[in-house]
């Protein structure tokens, strides 16, 4: 397999399908252009034990599973939009609590939104990153917490960042 060759469900040991799945019904409002989509496409293997996804593509859906345990957290469906570019018109998200802690609606568009940019474009994501830590603290009740804490413990690192 090339550097470029995408990733495939075959590319990962161990990959466990969403066991509950729940509608996601905010979507981000984003559309990726035909260059992010093609890098999309490729996905991604966590290389450290400190990354927490690994992401690939099957047809027009994306595929969210954690990397230590295999488990199915998001598969996000995306359309072409008429100006150029695809947007995610459907999602669902694991609601087993046994598997993934979801905060709602609002977490998860966010952390799709977030997984997506920050750890497949490996963009910094600075206003998903902050959006995520506000989101964390208004949850928990607490203003105390420290941002790079909270972003590692939903999102992991990038390899390369």
């Amino acid at each position: 397999m090339t550097a470029d060759a995408p990733l495939t469900r075959e590319s990962f040991r161990r990959l466990h399908s969403i066991n509950t799945p729940r509608t996601v019904t905010q979507l981000p409002d984003r559309v990726w252009t035909v260059e992010e989509w093609d890098r999309i496409r490729r996905g991604y293997r966590a290389q450290s034990m400190d990354e927490k996804w690994n992401i690939f593509v099957e047809g027009d859906v994306l595929f969210l599973h954690r990397s230590w345990t295999g488990h199915g957290i998001y598969e996000a469906s995306f359309a072409p939009v008429t100006e150029g570019g695809r947007k995610i018109t459907s999602a669902v998200v694991e609601a087993d609590r046994q598997r993934y802690r979801s905060s709602g609606d609002e977490y998860d568009r966010l952390m799709l939104e977030l997984v997506i940019n920050a750890i497949v474009l490996g963009e910094p994501a600075a206003d998903l990153r902050a959006a995520l830590v506000e989101l964390t603290a208004r949850a928990s009740g607490r203003s105390d917490l420290p941002s790079g804490v909270v972003e590692h413990s939903a999102l992991g690192l990038r390899s390369g960042s």
